[in-house]
């Protein structure tokens, strides 16, 4: 059964707790995949969280089935002359998350086509995602992301930077 349409909308630091948690269960299976929880998104707290989201070059947004948040994604500016809008941007995709039982409904296209709706054509994107995730792969390259490089975080996951630049 697919659950209830979701509103997609701003998220805000009050929102932090419930995104921790989304972000928790939804990296869980991530961390099963590569078989450790050491990687970052599990190991952010409530108070960064709530910190990322006050930072005036973040941009985040919420999916929300009547109360309950079921996914989350946040737009962080690395500002290279332009700004997130301009046209000259570059901006990071980050914590993209769906709660497990929200998968496959539609809910992180949602989020993802509300984060490109803040770019101006010419912005870059950016993203980083766990090199064996072949679901979050299927789901980056069919909104336009291409792999850029790979590197490998902190937990020893080996990742890969894709790019998308937003259509003119």
């Amino acid at each position: 059964m697919s659950p209830a349409p979701c509103v997609v909308a701003v998220l805000g630091a009050a929102d932090a707790g419930e995104a921790l948690t989304v972000q928790y269960a939804a990296y869980l299976s991530e961390a099963r995949r590569y078989g450790t929880t050491e990687i970052p998104p599990l190991r952010e707290s409530v108070a960064e969280l709530a910190a990322d989201l006050q930072r005036p070059d973040v941009r985040a947004f919420g999916a929300w089935t009547g109360p309950r948040l079921i996914g989350s994604v946040r737009l962080r500016g690395c500002d290279t002359g332009g700004g997130v809008g301009t046209g000259t941007g570059c901006v990071e995709l980050a914590r993209y998350s769906v709660a497990p039982d929200a998968q496959g409904h539609g809910v992180g296209r949602a989020l993802m086509e509300r984060a490109h709706a803040e770019l101006a054509a010419g912005d870059v994107t950016w993203l980083v995602t766990g090199a064996r995730s072949d679901e979050n792969l299927r789901l980056y390259r069919r909104a336009g992301y291409e792999e850029t490089g790979r590197l490998t975080d902190s937990a020893g996951v080996e990742l890969l930077r894709m790019e998308r630049l937003a259509p003119r």
